[in-house]
């Protein structure tokens, strides 16, 4: 660490604490608002499915590939910098993204908000770590955390009742919203918050995070498929793996590597990986393309929507301190295993009931479930990471586990559209050859047509349902082999 002494004074540590709430909601905003305003990108830009996942993925792709390497940054160039450098970056980046002409203009422009969130994100928290006292840092960071919490749970819904009012043009909006926040972030840095001393002789692992990003690239890529050159996915996932063998044989001889390999060793460590993968890839997929579904499937209102989504949020909150407790009574094995197989009921709710268009009766109470079940993961999660490594590697650790979220939800994103498509129109057969899977209906579309476009969509996602299904319960038994039972260990 650069230094373990405090490098604001007492009176100006409050400035650090805004400006760290400020960017994290930016960064909260964006990543929970983009799936329901989906449908609106797709008809107000005339976006394709595969446009709209390279909407999400082209953000996902950099933060989670270069979120190791923001986090050395920091020490290497000083937090505030770095931190200060990510959020001038998210917010051009958003500019761009409100003012997109195009598909393709709107896909750049998040590929460098998610830059610049590789940097904006870790540096968040470490800044608050950084700012206040061991004594105190306890107290800073939950009250950023619960402002974090109430972002996430809030940017959904006005998001939802802005593109419900003012129609499909205003989902600009949610990429405008980051322009005054990060400006008010940014002039409290410079002008409230003094530079900390950077470690020059930190090592940045610029090797890996370009063989990094570049085989997630080609592997989302090949994921997302091709219908004019149907070889090309085998030709993108080779050269994904060959570069994906790359970096981990330059991560297993670099002096800095960002993702310490010796790491794996551990049971635990790797349990806790390999359930995080599967399980925030279904939670990705379903976050994604249940708003696309309800919203363009079945008719539903963006308000609607993100009503529905609302329990989760709250259910997180709320619960999350309560699972975190338990975990440390009964360890996090048996919680995980036990949230993972709510979470996989919920899934297998929404695909068994997909057909009933019951937002308040089906969806909302299975949305109530899924948030149960996730709030029995979420701590008890962190807590396995935490305490599967050693006291000096739990930065790494924690960073490792977030990235592995991140590229889950980009496989997730990219494999899931590909899934859902090729149901919809084995469905459809030859009809309706202008119709898409999450795309609402032209105006005018005959009956017949409609009834079976709609009876597609809900085959499609039905599908997605089911294999998210089935990896959340995939995660539980992950979870129950190899993280531990303090009362089984106890006998």
């Amino acid at each position: 660490m650069a230094t373990e002494a405090p490098f604001v004074p007492p009176e100006r540590r409050i400035y650090v604490l805004i400006a760290a709430i400020l960017a994290s909601s930016m960064g909260f905003i964006d990543g929970s608002v983009i799936s329901i305003a989906t449908p609106a990108i797709r008809e107000n830009l005339g976006a394709s499915l595969a446009d709209v996942q390279w909407v999400s993925n082209g953000y996902l792709l950099l933060l989670s590939s270069v979120l190791l390497l923001g986090g050395a940054a920091g020490d290497r160039f000083g937090i505030r910098n770095v931190f200060a450098g990510g959020i001038i970056v998210f917010v051009v980046a958003s500019l761009a993204s409100a003012l997109a002409p195009t598909p393709a203009v709107l896909i750049f422009a998040r590929v460098v908000q998610g830059l610049g969130a590789a940097f904006m994100v870790p540096s968040s928290l470490a800044i608050i770590a950084r700012a206040y006292p061991r004594d105190e840092r306890g107290g800073a960071i939950g009250i950023w955390s619960s402002a974090s919490s109430f972002t996430t749970i809030a940017g959904p819904v006005i998001g939802g009742l802005v593109l419900t009012l003012l129609g499909a043009w205003s989902w600009r909006l949610v990429f405008a919203i980051n322009l005054p926040l990060g400006g008010v972030a940014l002039a409290l840095l410079f002008w409230q918050v003094p530079a900390d001393k950077p470690d020059g002789d930190r090592r940045l692992d610029i090797g890996g995070a370009i063989l990094g990003t570049a085989a997630l690239l080609l592997l989302a890529l090949a994921m997302t498929g091709s219908d004019t050159a149907p070889t090309a996915p085998l030709l993108l996932a080779a050269g994904g793996v060959v570069l994906a063998i790359g970096f981990l044989a330059w991560e297993a001889r670099t002096k800095s590597p960002m993702v310490p390999l010796a790491l794996f060793g551990d049971k635990a460590f790797s349990g806790a990986q390999g359930l995080t993968f599967a399980l925030y890839f279904a939670l990705a997929a379903i976050v994604f393309y249940l708003p696309m579904t309800l919203i363009a499937g079945w008719g539903s209102t963006p308000a609607e929507v993100s009503l529905v989504l609302l329990p989760l949020g709250i259910l997180l909150t709320v619960l999350s301190p309560w699972a975190g407790k338990l975990s440390d009574r009964i360890g996090p094995g048996p919680m995980i295993a036990a949230g993972s197989l709510l979470v996989a009921l919920s899934f297998l709710g929404l695909g068994l009931f997909a057909g009933t268009h019951s937002l308040w009766f089906v969806v909302l109470p299975l949305m109530v479930l899924f948030g149960c079940g996730m709030s029995l993961v979420v701590s008890p999660l962190s807590t396995a990471v935490m305490t599967s490594v050693a006291d000096r590697d739990t930065g790494t650790a924690s960073g490792v586990n977030n990235a592995v979220a991140r590229v889950a939800g980009l496989f997730a994103v990219a494999s899931m559209g590909g899934l859902g498509a090729f149901v919809f129109a084995q469905s459809m057969g030859g009809a309706g050859a202008a119709l898409s899977f999450g795309l609402a209906p032209p105006a005018g579309l005959v009956a017949d047509l409609e009834t079976a476009r709609v009876a597609a969509t809900d085959g499609a996602f039905a599908a997605i349902a089911y294999v998210t299904s089935a990896l959340s319960l995939l995660s539980g038994v992950i979870a129950w082999f190899t993280l531990e039972h303090k009362g089984r260990a106890a006998k």
